[in-house]
Parts: C-alpha cells; structure tokens; sequence
C-alpha cells in the first residue's frame, strides 16, 4: 500500500540527484515492480542489489498488500546504512530484511524459494547470480532483470541465455532500462544445473503453475 510515509520517501528519493554505487530503478519501473508483486497472496521476493532501497520500497509496499516479504541483498556499506533508514523511514521494517555483503557468497547460503527475483546487481555477474539463484524457483516464478536494453553490450548474451533456455519463458521489455521477464516452466533438477551432452539442462516437467511460495 502508498501510504503517506512510503509516498514520502519515493518523492524524496526521486528529487535525489542518483548516485553510484546503488543508483535507483526509474519511477515507472518501481511501479511496475509494485504491480507484480501486489495481487499475490504471500508473495516471497528476492532482491539482489538492494541500493539505497528504492527498489526495495516499491517490492515492500508490493507484498504488503497480502502478506509476504522481501529479502534483499547489499555489499556496499554506505548503501546499506541508507537503505536501513530509508526502509524505516517508509515504515517497511517488518516487511522487508536485508542480507549484508557479496551476493555471490550469501546466495548459496540462502535455503529458500522466491516466487518473484528482481536482479539489479553488476551486470558483469548477472548470468552468476542467475545460476546460484535458479533452483530457488519452481514454477510459475518470475525472474526480472533490469538494465538489459541500456546496457547491451554486456547483459545481450543474458537475454539471449534466457531466450534460449527450455525450462523458460523470456522476454525483453523496453520499459526505461530495458527488463528481461523469465518465467520459470520447469524446476531443474538439484544439483544437476549444467548442460547434458548433447542436450539441454536437466529439468523435472511440472503441471502446476504454482508460483513456489515456501511455507
């Protein structure tokens, strides 16, 4: 819900002049993100690349709606003392956590299963991150990836894994930076996330089209 506190910490993030590291996701995408995320009933999200938590805001608010929660995932530590403030400041303590430090070695440690994975993080590491995060989901869960129209030249073979992958539905969305959507169709089986010679990845076929809510 945009309660007055959360309105008032988007328009003063907004009015910020955007700094790196953790420069903020455009208003519409924010609102984008808010629309994913709010018809669910106990939605679960992980964030990776948490920033100064304006994401994180519109995720929180998202998820409130109906219950759930966002966990997200922080290195820099200027970033993460502001997303803490920001966070309490919109009143979303109790609906967002934050993990501190490198995503590449706090994910693996991370026993649990999202329904929607908003990453937003180095895109240098965006294929890493997406194998450590892909037997998180089951089916029915939706990956968004931001920045991959913006930044081509490094996240063009990102959407092209994702197009390609069996066990997905991909598309590139030209909203603001450029969004890659990932439908999770399949689970692949543990521990079994390389290719098959002479074959695609290894998946367990499913009916459902739960969207993999844990617990």
């Amino acid at each position: 819900m945009l309660d007055d506190r959360v309105r008032a910490v988007l328009e003063r993030l907004e009015a910020e002049e955007p700094r790196p590291p953790g420069v903020p996701v455009a208003p519409a995408t924010g609102r984008f993100l808010f629309s994913v995320c709010a018809p669910q009933a106990g939605c679960e999200v992980l964030e990776i690349g948490a920033g100064r938590g304006y994401s994180t805001i519109w995720l929180a608010a998202g998820v409130r709606q109906f219950g759930g929660r966002v966990l997200s995932l922080e290195r820099d530590p200027t970033c993460i003392a502001e997303w803490r403030g920001n966070i309490e400041a919109a009143g979303l303590e109790e609906t967002a956590d934050l993990v501190e430090g490198d995503a590449l070695e706090t994910l693996p440690e991370i026993d649990d299963v999202f329904d929607i994975v908003f990453l937003d993080a180095a895109n240098k590491l965006y294929e890493e991150l997406f194998q450590l995060v892909r037997e998180k989901l089951e089916p029915g869960a939706l990956v968004i990836a931001d920045d991959v129209v913006l930044h081509a030249e490094t996240l063009a073979a990102y959407s092209k894994a994702r197009q390609a992958d069996p066990t997905l539905s991909s598309l590139t969305v030209p909203l603001d930076r450029g969004l890659e959507l990932s439908v999770v169709l399949a689970e692949v089986t543990a521990n079994l996330r390389g290719p098959r010679k002479g074959g695609g990845p290894v998946v367990k076929s499913s009916s459902t089209g739960s969207g993999g809510t844990s617990g």
